[in-house]
């Protein structure tokens, strides 16, 4: 994983656990590869609404409702690799102030348990503890996400 990111959890004191896992692409088969609930695995979709982007963040067992989001759509790949550089596209740890980008999380997400995410690569993931992340990633709290059935 990147540098920057595990210095981030270090340097706010973050107890944190790395795990190297086979590669897959989808949050739900990262969950099941880790052993936790789809609701745990914290999915990041980078957004853009205008110009400006922003990183959602929900559970892999949901789906963003984007007519909650009005005036959001998906980043595009180039607009998500000029920001988000050395992270892998589908990676993206979910702490926008790394990359002075705002976080919205969705209030389905729990933060009372621990918490997994990608870390930056297709092959490795971190759980740390709920109310670290929302330590870390200073969220702005949404509702724009539907659990997927």
């Amino acid at each position: 994983p990147p540098a920057e990111l595990l210095s981030f959890l270090r340097d706010h004191e973050v107890d944190y656990r790395l795990i190297h896992h086979p590669v897959v692409y989808t949050a739900q088969e990262l969950a099941a590869v880790l052993g936790i609930k789809g609701r745990q695995f914290a999915k990041v979709v980078v957004l853009a609404e205008g110009a400006a982007l922003k990183l959602a963040v929900l559970s892999a067992d949901c789906r963003i409702d984007f007519t909650r989001l009005p005036g959001h759509r998906l980043a595009s790949e180039p607009e998500i690799t000029k920001v988000f550089v050395p992270y892998a596209v589908g990676a993206i740890p979910p702490f926008g102030e790394l990359f002075g980008v705002p976080t919205l999380l969705d209030e389905l997400f729990p933060t009372k348990e621990p918490i997994a995410f990608e870390a930056g690569t297709h092959a490795d993931a971190i759980k740390i503890n709920g109310a670290d992340f929302l330590k870390l990633a200073r969220p702005q709290l949404a509702s724009f996400a539907d659990k997927v059935t």
